[in-house]
């Protein structure tokens, strides 16, 4: 497939026209020599599109990165310094860009959010947490009830531990909301609607004595590993009905 042809592609499930809201430009963020006719014979996976990212998918013969974290971001941008580095890396490999931002955290079943969701096994599952008017996030039921502590081990990679746990709510955990990210503050959102936990990426200061009067369980993930269940998911969809070559680099920032 070519590059438009895929960019047509992903945006068939992920619909970047239902989310005009977004501070992201979505789709083709940088275009190849001939993208109409350069047939992507790999796909590399990540969650941001940095200079290392970069490198490491030139090294491994992509020809198109497919992030969720793109390079431009809604607003006019001087092509220097870092951004200059990264938009240099894709030009000089002949390497595209296809960055999925809020589309690909609210998507079902393919996006963070859900991809989250459905590592937990929730069920019940009802839209949850808006941004600029659009609906990104998901809550819903635990098939039995559990701790904290075992919601942050099925919730997590293997390996990887969460960047806060704060244990302010019920010991027996049934009900959760999940925005992945940075979207500490909608722990009210959470709260105003009973449930149990807040599971999110970055939790911020300001609302943690929040959720500690309120008594609501927070699980603060990650940013980074709380995103990357959507390119994983997509790239997993690739996969089975495209048959293209695909990698994941994963670049973890810890934060």
């Amino acid at each position: 497939m070519t590059l438009r042809e895929l960019d047509n592609y992903f945006n068939s499930f992920l619909k970047k026209e239902n989310y005009a809201n977004d501070i992201a430009i979505n789709g083709i963020q940088v275009e190849n020599s001939e993208p109409d006719k350069k047939e992507i014979k790999k796909i590399a996976f990540a969650v941001d599109a940095c200079e290392a990212t970069e490198k490491i998918a030139a090294e491994l013969g992509a020809d198109l990165l497919f992030v969720h974290h793109g390079l431009f971001w809604g607003h006019c941008q001087p092509i220097t310094e870092a951004l200059y580095k990264r938009v240099s890396t894709l030009i000089n490999k002949d390497m595209a860009l296809c960055a999925y931002h809020i589309p690909l955290d609210a998507n079902n079943p393919y996006g963070n959010n859900y991809g989250l969701a459905s590592r937990l096994g929730l069920t019940n599952l009802e839209p949850f947490g808006t941004w600029k008017g659009m609906t990104i996030g998901v809550k819903g039921e635990l098939p039995e009830p559990l701790t904290i502590d075992m919601i942050s081990e099925k919730v997590m990679r293997i390996g990887k531990m969460p960047c806060a746990v704060l244990r302010f709510g019920k010991k027996e955990i049934k009900t959760i909301g999940i925005v992945s990210g940075g979207a500490s503050e909608d722990v009210e959102t959470a709260i105003s609607e009973g449930l149990d936990c807040f599971i999110t990426g970055e939790f911020n200061h300001e609302q943690y004595h929040t959720a500690e009067e309120m008594k609501i369980n927070v699980i603060a993930g990650g940013h980074y590993e709380t995103e990357t269940m959507g390119v994983s998911l997509v790239k997993e969809k690739v996969e089975k009905e495209l048959g293209i070559e695909c990698v994941f680099i994963d670049l973890p920032t810890g934060f």
